[in-house]
């Protein structure tokens, strides 16, 4: 990856916005949007405790100027139109309350992350967020019914997968919630699945296998398989070298769900 993705929370935390005009004001709003204080003096900023500024000078030698005093104060900086002096790019956001969705392209491309977004604005429910936050407010009540982390994971798995009862793109998926864990059966035991991969390519992998790779708990993998692919794992998921006691076919990926 070229970025890291990550939500920063800034609700009442002091922001540096510097600039005026059509490049400045979004990422006020953006700020206050997400319950940030703007703050328009960059010294004020910084001895408010300031975490993150974004330039918008219509002066290209005032934005660098300012990035490298901002830097060297310790903040995170977004300069306008300018990815290569930001240490930051601003996602387009999809909003579905408390599900936030970011689509960035690291900068390179402000134009597609746009209409990207707005292709996934047709596919997601509007009460997609209710769906979330009833997962949330019901957390204890689905821990109880499946004490196992391992057998919660699989089940909410299932329950969120395409075609099952809490699908995340069919929307009352809140209402779903309470029927489901009454009926929810016991988890039976691991799954073990196994694939040849095509090719080193992960844009090769069939859906299933992207699927497999999304939920496994533990990847046994051939040590020629490339990186590539494992990354399309989940971040979490235990990777297991093979033991060499028997032959592998190349390529072969196996896949446990637990």
């Amino acid at each position: 990856m070229r970025s890291l993705p990550l939500f920063h929370r800034i609700a009442g935390q002091p922001v540096i916005v510097l600039g005026e005009g059509a490049m400045a004001e979004p990422k006020r709003r953006l700020v206050e949007r997400a319950g940030g204080r703007v703050v328009a003096d960059m010294q004020e900023g910084i001895d408010e405790g300031s975490r993150l500024a974004f330039i918008a000078h219509d002066d290209a030698k005032m934005c660098e100027g300012d990035a490298i005093r901002l830097r060297c104060a310790g903040l995170l900086v977004n300069v306008v139109d300018r990815p290569d002096l930001c240490d930051f790019t601003t996602p387009s956001l999809l909003e579905r309350d408390p599900v936030l969705i970011a689509v960035g392209t690291s900068g390179a491309s402000a134009g597609l992350a746009k209409q990207l977004r707005l292709r996934l604005e047709k596919l997601l429910p509007a009460d997609l967020g209710g769906l979330a936050q009833r997962l949330s407010d019901m957390r204890a009540a689905i821990k109880e019914r499946f004490p196992d982390m391992a057998k919660r994971r699989r089940a909410l798995d299932e329950a969120l997968g395409e075609g099952g009862p809490l699908d995340p793109l069919k929307a009352g998926g809140a209402d779903r919630i309470g029927p489901w864990l009454d009926g929810a059966a016991d988890q039976s035991a691991n799954e073990t699945h196994m694939f040849t991969l095509t090719s080193g390519d992960p844009e090769d992998l069939t859906i299933r296998q992207a699927r497999l790779l999304g939920s496994a708990d533990a990847v046994i993998a051939d040590p020629a398989i490339p990186a590539e692919i494992l990354d399309r794992a989940r971040a979490d998921a235990q990777r297991l070298s093979h033991p060499h006691d028997g032959p592998m076919p190349d390529g072969l990926v196996v896949i446990l769900k637990r």
